[in-house]
């Protein structure tokens, strides 16, 4: 295929999301209009300058796929002498993340409404993340699909790549099949050395639960935390 050819045949990357129409709110279409040119990034193929978009520099952390921003919103409500960023593409939950941003009054948050594997490997400078967060994502559970999951060798290097030394990659899941295959995944990764006694899953975490999880909970399902810490 030539490098110019966006017919048909072009050949389109595989997503790990689906774009589905959901229910968007009046408050959140403001905040999309209002608050998005305020505390969003534009999307660039070109490395960001992140001590210029949050005016500092300070520890950085990203978070993938945030939902609706809750465990974001918490994270830098509860560190303000760290800098988050949060990626994700369902317009509803972004407007929703930036009233939150608005609310508390933050000023360490800043929100990229695009694909996120577009996003570590065209905007964030390599080695610039002390933390990359990846909470629940879609486990696209029949075998056909699993070509779509997030968690494949070429995204956990470009994790790692974006990481600085001794950065952490944090990950959890509700679905016992996934856990076992970010485990196969990422101990191809040699840049990237699990931090659970044993090798395997964390037995505790520190984090807040997401809807997600306290859906999974209901329901049943074990909740698996896995951290990877960059050498």
């Amino acid at each position: 295929m030539n490098a110019g050819d966006t017919g048909p045949r072009a050949r389109q990357p595989i997503r790990s999301f689906v774009l589905r129409a959901g229910r968007i709110t009046r408050a959140q279409r403001r905040a999309l209009a209002e608050l998005l040119p305020r505390f969003g990034i534009p999307y660039e193929a070109r490395p960001l300058d992140l001590d210029a978009v949050f005016g500092r520099r300070a520890p950085r952390i990203l978070e993938i796929g945030f939902g609706d921003g809750a465990q974001l919103l918490e994270l830098a409500a509860a560190a303000p002498q760290h800098d988050f960023i949060g990626v994700e593409v369902h317009p509803p939950g972004v407007g929703r993340c930036l009233l939150g941003i608005e609310e508390r009054g933050l000023r360490n948050v800043r929100v990229i409404a695009h694909d996120a594997v577009e996003v570590l490997s065209q905007q964030i400078p390599l080695g610039a993340l002390d933390e990359v967060l990846l909470w629940f994502p879609d486990p696209w559970p029949k075998k056909r699909h699993h070509k779509r999951r997030i968690v494949q060798a070429a995204f956990v290097a470009l994790v790692a790549d974006r990481l600085k030394p001794g950065g952490l990659f944090r990950l959890a899941t509700d679905w016992e099949p996934y856990a076992e295959w970010m485990i196969e995944v990422l101990a191809g990764e040699r840049r990237l050395v699990n931090i659970a006694p044993g090798g395997r899953f964390l037995d505790a975490t520190d984090r807040s639960i997401t809807r997600f999880e306290s859906r999974g909970r209901r329901l049943g399902h074990r909740v698996f935390d896995l951290g990877y810490r960059r050498i």
